[in-house]
């Protein structure tokens, strides 16, 4: 084994900047660490699959359970009942997934055979891999890179060209149709997105994501977060979450009324469901994302707030359920968009992304960079 690369899985920190898996998570799984390595290369990739199960796992039973939440949410916002009689409606999505993998796949005679099969993958790689950096607590991060922001904004990215694999290789014009208005719906978002995060950047003066989060601490709790000064990129970053994920109320792509399904028409059984993983993965993602960039992640609303009251002090204590709570709360505002706006038209989408997001975007990062030459917030700290 080379000297850089046993530095990388022995602990330390890496050139790349990139913390190794075993020092974050502490002494509980440095022996499995130690013992998995000592089998030499065969090891060393147990150790990746592991660490990669460690994540995806999690990700896919939250999607399962998102989908019930979603499912019962909107049945109570509607007054009506959700699912109840699968387990208590507990395992409602359990069984859907079951009836999805024994499903018929049915390919078109004419598609693009082996793109056809590609398409739901690169869609759903991508939404897995963004996972790798998130960090879910001060020492609970998969990889902490320093590059952690560019890294996901190239994942997140990457998805865009399964939707247009989708659309083109079922060789329908229903399909293609769209994922063309899919395409151009997610790289408008994409772009506006991109510059909000351009902003949390210069605010925490670095690129890896633990950083911003501690960047955002204070004596002050949720007044020290990114969302005040940069209250405009907020609202940007996340509304544009919620359109580049194709849901309510952007999602024209699939307005049966207008294009029958888009993109996943002539997709059926598991080979569907990969989307519909993918979808939902995102969603999650993205709450993630902007509880970590612009509401201190992992950190408590109330830090400071309490030292020295023996009652009230543990809300100031720092810790991953704080994330939870923040996604748990962006998770469910998918819902309650999805219950309660019309669909825009594809115009107005358009628009909104083009003519209003940009344009605020790139003026708010101006004034981030005001604010932090003249010490509103101090960069880096």
């Amino acid at each position: 084994m080379s000297m850089p690369t046993a530095s990388l899985l022995q602990g330390g920190v890496s050139q790349a900047g990139v913390t190794n898996t075993a020092s974050l998570l502490g002494d509980l799984t440095a022996p499995l660490h130690d013992a998995l390595l000592s089998l030499g290369g065969l090891g060393v990739v147990l150790w990746i699959v592991l660490k990669i199960l460690v994540i995806a796992m999690p990700v896919i039973i939250a999607v399962a359970f998102y989908v019930v939440w979603e499912r019962k949410l909107i049945g109570w916002m509607h007054v009506r009942h959700g699912p109840m009689y699968v387990g208590m409606g507990i395992f409602q999505a359990f069984a859907d997934v079951f009836k999805l993998l024994f499903k018929e796949v049915i390919q078109p005679t004419n598609a693009q055979r082996v793109l056809y099969v590609l398409a739901p993958l690169i869609t759903l790689a991508p939404a897995f891999a963004a996972w790798a950096v998130v960090p879910f607590d001060a020492q609970l991060v998969l990889s902490n890179a320093n590059a952690g922001l560019l890294y996901l904004l190239a994942m997140t990215s990457l998805g865009i060209y399964g939707i247009i694999l989708a659309g083109w290789a079922s060789n329908s014009k229903y399909a293609f149709l769209g994922a063309m208005r899919a395409s151009a719906q997610m790289i408008s978002y994409e772009i506006a997105m991109g510059f909000a995060l351009v902003g949390v950047m210069v605010g925490a003066g670095s690129l890896n994501l633990s950083e911003i989060v501690m960047a955002q601490s204070g004596g002050k709790g949720l007044f020290d977060w990114f969302w005040l000064p940069m209250l405009p990129l907020f609202v940007i970053y996340f509304v544009s979450g919620v359109a580049e994920t194709n849901r309510s109320p952007f999602d024209v792509v699939e307005g049966e009324s207008e294009i029958v399904a888009g993109h996943m028409v002539e997709y059926s059984g598991s080979a569907f469901a990969l989307f519909f993983l993918a979808e939902y993965a995102n969603m999650i993602l993205i709450s993630f994302l902007t509880s970590t960039f612009f509401l201190g992640g992992w950190l408590s609303p109330f830090q400071g707030w309490f030292d020295g009251v023996p009652v009230l002090e543990w809300l100031a204590v720092d810790g991953w359920w704080w994330l939870f709570a923040k996604v748990f709360f962006f998770a469910s505002c998918f819902i309650w968009f999805r219950a309660s706006f019309p669909r825009y038209r594809y115009d107005q989408i358009m628009r909104l992304g083009w003519k209003v997001f940009i344009p605020i975007s790139i003026g708010w990062i101006v004034v981030t960079a005001l604010m932090a030459y003249f010490g509103v917030f101090e960069a880096g700290q």
